[in-house]
Order: C-alpha cells, then sequence, then structure tokens
C-alpha cells in the first residue's frame, strides 16, 4: 500500500511518479533504474549548484558549442536568434539575470544567453 510520503518521490533518471518503494531500495518499473534514497539525496545536493547544464541536463563548458532550441528576441533590438543557430566557443559567466552564457552570433555579435534555451551540439 502506497502512502502519502510514497507519492512524492519521483524516479531519479526518469522522473516518472510510479515509483515504488522494494524494503531498503526504490524501483522504478519504468526506466528500471534502482537507487538508495540516503545516498541519492546526497548525491543530489553534492550535484546541486555545480556547472552549467543545458535544457537536456548535459553540463556545460567553455569552449562548448550549443545549438539554441527556440526564436530569442533580442532585447533592445529588432533582431531574432532563430531557433536552431549554432553557437561555436561560449564562454560560462554568473549572471544574476540567469543569463549564464556569453557568446557571438554571427550577424548579431556579442550577447548573452541563458542555458534554459541551448542544448549541447
Amino acid at each position: 500500500m502506497r502512502t502519502m510520503m510514497d507519492d512524492q518521490i519521483n524516479c531519479l533518471q526518469c522522473n516518472s511518479e510510479n515509483a515504488y518503494n522494494d524494503g531498503s531500495l526504490w524501483n522504478c518499473p519504468d526506466c528500471g533504474h534502482e537507487w538508495n534514497p540516503d545516498t541519492a539525496a546526497a548525491a543530489v545536493d553534492a550535484d546541486a549548484g555545480q556547472g552549467v547544464r543545458d535544457a537536456n541536463g548535459n553540463m556545460l563548458s567553455d569552449g562548448d558549442s550549443v545549438t539554441v532550441i527556440k526564436d530569442l528576441k533580442v532585447k533592445g533590438s529588432s533582431l531574432v536568434v532563430k531557433g536552431g543557430t549554432k553557437v561555436k566557443n561560449i564562454r560560462l559567466t554568473d549572471g544574476a539575470d540567469g543569463h549564464n552564457i556569453a557568446c557571438k552570433i554571427d550577424g548579431i555579435g556579442a550577447m548573452n544567453l541563458k542555458s534554459e534555451f541551448v542544448k549541447k551540439a
């Protein structure tokens, strides 16, 4: 029988809500992943705040190439960065407004992007 606490735990790998407790381990019937909630919580805490991730959860680093996943309006201009635009040689920054990627885009110039709108190429 599932309790209220069980309903709050999703699979760490595929985020399925069908995860269930089997003794000391949790299991996901959708993807087959199993984990120990005590060690998994420590790993998630260690990963939180470390690094910049793209829209798919891949780690990004300086010098990577990324692809813009949707059309983005350039603030203060009538220009638009089209979805599918490839951006080479990015630089990661600590943008207070969420713009954590500094780059140059052909035809537009230097600008900052949010990592949630790009995917690693």
